[in-house]
């Protein structure tokens, strides 16, 4: 295997928007390189997981070596890496990208180029990736090709007058695309005499090998039995296999410079292997460590509580396994009033919040609850300290804070113009501020600034449904600003639910106050008193609603006679109810709390 030569070697990504068939290309190239063979083949082969396959969406970045020979009669060896296309996965993105030298950039030669087709490929752009473009789907009738490459030169300023014209689903074009990757992308570069020098790219468990590293060589060679280092973590381990991913795992002999591979070493946590660490010789390490990967920073905090107060145990063990395939996910123990032991969880957005209490409830066999979610505060105290604040239940008292910040991001959508108007009026109830906004052919492009909290809950629910599901929409972390925001409490029979207490802008607390009021006075059950069910921000109730009261019949008995009997029985009913509803406890099902947690329906 050695003997291949760094020219030889082509390592790239296929980047694009949600559903312009990334994977569907990837299952292309594999098949024209003979990787699999028909009998393996089934469709989109890099997405294993259930999840991934019964939504069509890239979770995991995953990679896979194909073997080309090309029309000039040279062997290539050719790294493939299929990345998400959604922005909960943005940082997926990002770490594949550190490994390659050029990127495709797949667009749907019908929808043309959408809001995260920019990001990904502007992620593309700041790795000094040579880009190959390539126009999707050109064999369906609404394809304007034409249209699309204007489009990728005005908006992206990218030259697409070369772009590769294919139909992935077919098979149509998809050997100039393998040409083009050949001709057009750089091989990597690196010296196979200088000390080992590998970026730390991905780490995922098996169960039979245990933690798998996915390494991408820059110099030196990696071999069975070498010694080697972390630089990061300071921790040596010695390499038991070697080898690369031919979607199975396929051991060689050793891996050189510019190659893609696995390790693995007897490795414990795949918390000690931080992606984006480097790895080196333990005898003759090199001098300098590479730049690294910002790490995950999760975005939106929830808390997820088992069902069943004795699945406790299991959550907690059943998140520990999680989180050794998905780094980005963490999570700390907490407990509530009204929900038990659980645990306060944080994502990278509600896609990803989704996606990982579906895994726990599928691949564990659990059932949760998860709560409000919200998003991290930075609170500025009166005595100088400055706090994060991730569960509003854990505010302190508002005279010890001084102000309160909350995060802010720069939206970028694409919508078709007839949507704009309800597209912008949906961004000014959300406190956005415009920043731009231009025409890209028939589409607008606008960009806002928005405050995080107000995206978090069901912004992007809303604005697929305002444009019939046509606008996309694209966000990144800009900065924090100072806001009035308070705390709201739900008060139900005087007693305040801690699962339901959320921080809110004071513009936007009694528009919520009421929503939450009105569903639950649906959503819980009457009792033998009235249940008062009231919004507060401290003491200032602000919205309230009545559960009115189940009441026996009690003058029933009572045929004729004087009316003061009957009016003697009423009030000894009434001074029962009223004792009861000083020490009568309110059942609040398990239900009414979920769907209450569920926003603006």
């Amino acid at each position: 295997m050695s003997t291949q030569k760094i020219s030889d070697i082509r390592n790239f990504s296929i980047v694009a928007h949600i559903d312009h068939g990334k994977s569907t290309l990837a299952d292309r190239l594999i098949q024209m390189t003979g990787t699999l063979t028909s009998r393996e083949m089934k469709e989109q082969v890099l997405d294993s997981m259930d999840i991934e396959r019964e939504r069509g969406i890239t979770i995991k970045a995953q990679t896979v070596r194909l073997i080309y020979n090309a029309a000039d009669g040279k062997q290539y060896k050719l790294n493939l890496i299929d990345t998400p296309g959604h922005v909960d996965f943005a940082y997926e993105v990002s770490r594949s990208l550190a490994a390659c030298e050029g990127s495709l950039l797949v667009v749907d030669a019908s929808q043309g180029v959408e809001a995260q087709t920019l990001a990904n490929v502007y992620q593309a752009i700041d790795n000094d990736h040579e880009i190959v473009s390539v126009l999707n789907k050109v064999d369906l009738p609404a394809a304007e090709p034409d249209r699309v490459k204007e489009q990728i030169e005005d908006v992206i300023g990218l030259d697409a007058s070369e772009a590769v014209m294919i139909s992935a689903k077919t098979g149509l074009g998809v050997e100039n695309v393998l040409e083009a990757i050949v001709k057009r992308l750089p091989p990597p570069e690196g010296d196979p005499d200088a000390p080992l020098k590998a970026l730390l790219v991905d780490s995922w468990y098996d169960p039979y090998l245990g933690v798998m590293v996915l390494v991408r060589i820059i110099d030196g060679r990696m071999k069975k039995g070498q010694k080697i280092k972390m630089m990061g973590a300071n921790a040596t381990y010695e390499i038991d296999r070697v080898g690369v991913m031919t979607p199975k795992f396929l051991m060689t002999d050793d891996l050189g410079p510019g190659e893609i591979g696995v390790i693995t070493g007897s490795i414990k946590e795949v918390a000690d292997t931080r992606v984006g660490d480097t790895i080196t010789d333990e005898r003759k390490p090199t001098a300098k460590a590479l730049p690294g990967f910002k790490p995950a920073q999760p975005v939106v905090f929830c808390g997820l509580f088992p069902v069943d107060a004795n699945d406790f145990e299991d959550l907690r063990a059943a998140m520990g396994k999680l989180r050794l395939n998905d780094a980005s996910f963490s999570f700390e123990m907490e407990t509530s009033a009204a929900l038990g032991f659980g645990f306060r969880c944080g994502f990278l957005g509600l896609l990803h919040l989704e996606i990982v209490q579906e895994r726990l409830e599928r691949e564990f066999d659990l059932d949760l609850i998860a709560t409000a979610p919200s998003v991290v505060y930075r609170m500025h105290l009166t005595d100088g300290t400055l706090k994060e604040l991730h569960n509003p239940a854990d505010m302190p008292d508002p005279v010890k804070i001084d102000t309160i910040e909350e995060p802010w991001i720069r939206a970028t959508i694409m919508t078709p113009d007839e949507y704009l108007g309800a597209i912008l009026t949906l961004c000014q109830e959300r406190r956005g501020v415009q920043v731009d906004l231009n025409y890209v052919g028939s589409r607008a492009m606008v960009t806002y600034d928005l405050p995080l909290n107000e995206v978090v809950f069901d912004f992007y629910d809303r604005l697929k449904s305002i444009s019939k599901g046509y606008a996309s929409f694209d966000y990144q972390i800009t900065d924090y600003r100072e806001g009035d925001l308070v705390r709201m409490s739900i008060l139900v029979n005087a007693e305040p639910v801690d699962a339901l207490s959320v921080l809110v802008h004071r513009s936007q607390a009694e528009r919520r106050g009421r929503a939450m009021c009105e569903k639950l006075k649906d959503l819980i059950p009457r009792h033998m008193f009235k249940i008062p069910i009231q919004a507060a921000i401290g003491a200032r109730v602000i919205a309230r609603e009545t559960i009115a009261a189940l009441r026996k019949d009690v003058t029933a008995k009572c045929y004729g006679g004087d009316a003061t009997r009957k009016r003697k029985l009423l009030e000894k009913q009434k001074e029962g109810k009223k004792r009861m509803r000083q020490f009568g406890k309110v059942e609040i099902p398990q239900e009414a709390f979920i769907k209450a947690l569920k926003m603006d329906e």
